[in-house]
């Protein structure tokens, strides 16, 4: 089986993208300088050119979450969460980007009044944490309480950056 990967299905899937990407940023506190970014490589191959997908996050020019280089095992196997495939079936073939996308949507589409108390049963990579931390919607005291609880590394590096000192 060949698999053909055309220029114009990499444009409408880059604008998908970009309008949710878009939405995604109505919501980020703009002053903790937050960027999400995804891009699908090319990987051409004699027989066939398959996408090689990558989703990272930065808070001014440091990288705060990468997939997939974050996580792979040991043998370089990138996880995926395909309940239908191997463990050991290869990136980019079988990868996270559309569950990653569709948990973005998940989370744009919840109501603030339930980001705090919502599982994202689907978020296998901390995901939510890091845009719970970045949502402009949840406020200070929200944020401290937020602070306490969670343990991702990333989601705390947003947190010191928007949690102000109190003034006693």
């Amino acid at each position: 089986m060949i698999i053909r990967w055309t220029l114009a299905a990499e444009k409408e899937q880059m604008s998908k993208w970009s309008k949710l990407q878009k939405e995604l940023y109505l919501i980020i506190d703009p002053t903790i300088d937050f960027q999400i970014h995804c891009a699908v490589y090319p990987m051409r191959g004699d027989r066939a050119t398959s996408p090689c997908p990558r989703y990272w996050i930065t808070i001014g020019k440091g990288i705060i979450f990468d997939y997939p280089k974050e996580f792979t095992d040991e043998n370089g196997h990138v996880s995926h969460h395909n309940e239908y495939v191997s463990q050991q079936a290869e990136y980019p073939y079988y990868c996270d980007v559309s569950l990653i996308s569709n948990l973005i949507r998940e989370y744009i589409d919840t109501p603030a009044s339930e980001i705090l108390t919502r599982s994202f049963d689907n978020d296998f990579w901390g995901l939510s944490n890091i845009l719970r931390a970045a949502d402009r919607r949840i406020g200070q005291r929200r944020l401290d309480n937020l602070r306490r609880n969670i343990k991702n590394q990333a989601a705390q590096k947003i947190l010191q950056l928007r949690i102000k000192p109190t003034v006693k």
